[in-house]
């Protein structure tokens, strides 16, 4: 996914993902990402795929994704994501 930049996780099953290169952008209706949380928000509208914002870990740059699911489900989710990610301008 373009402008996406990760965290090799450490043991765990997260994934912290570095998403600010997408703060700035306007969805598709308007709206602007301009956090961790709006950019978590959304992914869960329009990728119906949830994450938790890195505010909540103090890092307002990231996202966290688990990956302790299937690897159906994982590819699924990237593509639904990258598909969302597309739609900003």
């Amino acid at each position: 996914i373009p402008r996406i930049k990760f965290i090799p996780p450490q043991g765990a099953f997260y994934l912290f993902v570095k998403v600010s290169a997408y703060f700035n952008k306007k969805t598709p209706e308007g709206r602007e990402i301009k956090d961790s949380v709006s950019f978590s928000e959304y992914l869960l509208d329009s990728a119906k795929v949830a994450v938790v914002p890195g505010i909540a870990f103090g890092d307002d740059e990231f996202i966290r994704i688990s990956f302790a699911n299937s690897e159906e489900n994982l590819k699924k989710a990237v593509f639904e994501i990258k598909r969302a990610l597309e739609k900003l301008s």
